[in-house]
């Protein structure tokens, strides 16, 4: 009689899967609203309907409404994981920092200066997010939770997409945008980009702490 070997358990069909908790699909329906802003930012550069423009715009605060109930749900199941830190980080750089500088590219900052605003926006992003990672541990108090914040969470960045939704609602975009449009040495600039840029560096300042409630 021909023994079957026992099937390893760590190599069950969608093992990956199977070990995330509820805080998790949170966290990843956070990331899923994130890519749907980007895909609706990009069609309303291809077919300029508001439509999309205002979806792009709204899933933002859609997402964090889902990041901070994963939080919470995690709390309430005593489920913090590695994991879920991570793929938290992961879900907010989309939403939070994709997500916006899309968005802003789609209503119109597409000068160089513009663009280079835009990466050093979502690149303060990915910093401050693994910055946080690293120093989560060290900044924990007695009861194991970080009491503040180093710089301005990233998901402050939702108030960008919610200004651009009100800049769109009120015909403001492209050229129109608050600020307009210059042309600075070899590229154009549109002031407002700088926006981006400010909330970026405060999302990096070491000096900022803002209290975690």
């Amino acid at each position: 009689m021909t023994m079957r070997p026992t099937p390893n358990p760590e190599r069950r069909h969608f093992t990956m899967i199977r070990g995330f908790h509820l805080a998790d699909f949170f966290t990843l329906a956070n990331a899923a609203c994130g890519m749907g802003s980007v895909f609706f930012a990009m069609m309303f550069v291809g077919g300029q309907s508001p439509l999309h423009f205002f979806t792009a715009a709204l899933l933002a605060p859609l997402a964090l409404l889902f990041d901070v109930f994963d939080g919470r749900i995690a709390r309430w199941r005593h489920q913090h994981s590695p994991l879920g830190r991570e793929l938290d980080s992961l879900a907010d750089i989309v939403s939070f920092g994709v997500g916006p500088a899309t968005l802003a590219f789609a209503a119109g900052l597409r000068g160089g200066w513009d663009m280079l605003a835009l990466i050093y926006f979502v690149c303060c992003g990915v910093s401050r997010l693994a910055r946080y990672n690293v120093t989560a541990e060290s900044l924990s108090g007695d009861e194991g939770k970080v009491s503040y914040f180093e710089g301005t969470p990233i998901p402050t960045t939702v108030l960008l997409s919610l200004l651009l939704a009100v800049a769109a609602w009120q015909g403001r975009l492209g050229d129109d945008i608050y600020g307009g449009v210059m042309l600075l040495g070899p590229w154009t600039l549109h002031p407002f980009a700088l926006v981006f840029v400010l909330s970026g560096s405060l999302m990096i300042s070491k000096t900022l702490r803002i209290p975690k409630l």
